[in-house]
């Protein structure tokens, strides 16, 4: 009870303590030793004192209040009460990474090295750099070194490289037909002793090939005499020629014939002389080779004599003739045939055009030529014609029915020459159905003249007033 009452006292002097100031009179000194709780703990201060440690509390409370937000500062609290701010490293990885100022604690808090530090950095943003100076003094100096010019060495090629470089380059070549492309890529290869190669492999890739590749060959040679090939190239690849024409026969019995006429394009281009045949006579004893001169040498003289052509020779590619001619030659081609009967010929003959993008043309010049013909030997021979082109797939399924829906459309015209047009059309169509030639309903398509009706069936016979 006695310990009770002391501590009852303890509190009614606090109280009275606390009633004697007014509220905002705090900050005044203390007179004597005070006892004062602080953040739950009794300490025992002096009067000077209990003001500071109730910053110190207020300060330690924000600190932590803040610690989420700012963990990286490593602020700390001094003996006076003052917030110090230490330069301890932040605890964050993803802070260390992004920070970069000096960890050592010296300088203004820029970055290092003005920016131009760390990882994968080349300098300053905006700073060139010069080409470094030579140093006489350096050990590794070499004064020959200084004028000293470095080029790309191109090896030159061998045989078995040459063959396998410039082959796709010819064969590419027959596809697009740019004689300046080849000639770019053949400039980018040191040839080196294979140059007078290169009019040997496309001549003999040409003989292999259709007409039209001989044609773009020849233009070939042309265009690349003078740019990277000289005059005394292409003449010793002829003269290699020449030589292996027996071997070239096994794989194309018409190489003689083809290889004169190349002379002869070849002379007519002014890219042979013209005593490279000269100089033979008399000095060939292969028989493949003198079949070969004999040709260059009656091209020659029949251009000579008779104006023939030599650059027109091999003929223009499909696709570059004009469509008049490619329709003449078609007409040609389909009076020939139904004169001998030889189908085979007719499909060589067709072959040989190299237009298989117009071959609808073909199906109709053939169905209107059996609708003038109005026999029934030519409709017989045309059916069969285009039944073996079909099957030998010569003529796609594509170009015959664009051939046979332009006779549709054409009826109307082609029925005021034939009156009986529409009656051999439906006859010819109806054959083509049954032998296999075109579907059901590419035969449902074809158009049939309406009867004009001059007794009215339902009017019990009457006639028609002639203004009906």
């Amino acid at each position: 009870q006695r310990t009770q009452n002391q501590q009852h006292q303890r509190r009614v002097q606090s109280g009275n303590l606390s009633d004697s100031f007014p509220s905002g009179d705090e900050d005044n000194t203390f007179t004597g030793n005070v006892d004062n709780e602080i953040n739950g703990n009794w300490i025992s201060a002096p009067t000077g004192s209990i003001h500071e440690a109730r910053l110190k509390a207020k300060v330690k409370r924000r600190l932590r209040k803040n610690s989420s937000r700012d963990s990286g500062r490593g602020d700390s609290l001094s003996d006076t009460g003052d917030v110090v701010r230490s330069v301890v490293p932040p605890t964050s990885p993803k802070g260390k990474l992004l920070n970069r100022r000096s960890r050592m604690g010296k300088g203004r808090g820029l970055p290092k090295k003005g920016g131009a530090g760390g990882k994968g950095v080349w300098g300053t943003p905006g700073q060139v750099y010069d080409e470094d100076k030579v140093d006489v003094k350096d050990p590794n100096y070499d004064a020959e070194q200084e004028n000293c010019v470095y080029e790309t060495v191109v090896l030159p090629l061998d045989e078995e490289t040459f063959e396998k470089t410039v082959t796709p380059i010819v064969q590419e070549y027959f596809e697009h037909g740019d004689a300046n492309e080849v000639a770019e890529l053949l400039a980018e290869l040191n040839l080196g002793s294979m140059r007078g190669d290169v009019p040997m492999l496309a001549v003999s890739l040409a003989l292999e090939a259709k007409a039209s590749h001989r044609e773009l060959t020849s233009c070939l040679l042309s265009e690349l005499c003078g740019c990277v090939l000289t005059a005394a190239d292409v003449e010793a690849s002829f003269h290699k020629l020449l030589k292996e024409l027996p071997d070239l026969v096994l794989d194309t019995p018409g190489a003689p014939q083809m290889l004169g006429q190349f002379i002869a394009r070849a002379v007519a281009d002014n890219i042979l002389p013209k005593s490279f045949i000269d100089g033979y006579k008399g000095r060939v004893d292969c028989e493949y080779a003198r079949a070969a001169l004999d040709r260059a040498a009656v091209l020659l003289r029949m251009s000579r004599w008779t104006g023939l052509r030599i650059d027109s020779l091999w003929g223009s590619g499909g696709g570059q003739r004009p469509v008049n001619q490619l329709i003449k030659e078609v007409n040609l081609l389909l009076k020939e045939y139904l004169l001998s009967g030889d189908t085979v010929e007719a499909e060589r003959c067709l072959r040989e055009l190299e237009v298989p993008h117009f071959h609808h043309e073909f199906v109709y010049e053939a169905v209107i030529m059996v609708l003038e013909s109005k026999g029934n030997r030519t409709l017989q021979m045309i059916l069969q014609l285009l039944k073996s082109l079909c099957a030998s797939t010569v003529i796609t399924v594509d170009q015959l029915r664009r051939g046979f829906e332009r006779v549709y459309v054409d009826m109307a015209d082609l029925s005021i020459d034939v009156p009986c047009a529409y009656s051999l059309l439906e006859k010819f169509v109806e054959q083509s159905f049954d032998t296999g030639v075109i579907d059901k309903k590419l035969r449902d398509l074809c158009p049939c003249r309406g009867r004009k009706r001059f007794i009215s069936e339902g009017d019990g016979g009457r006639l028609k007033l002639s203004s009906y």
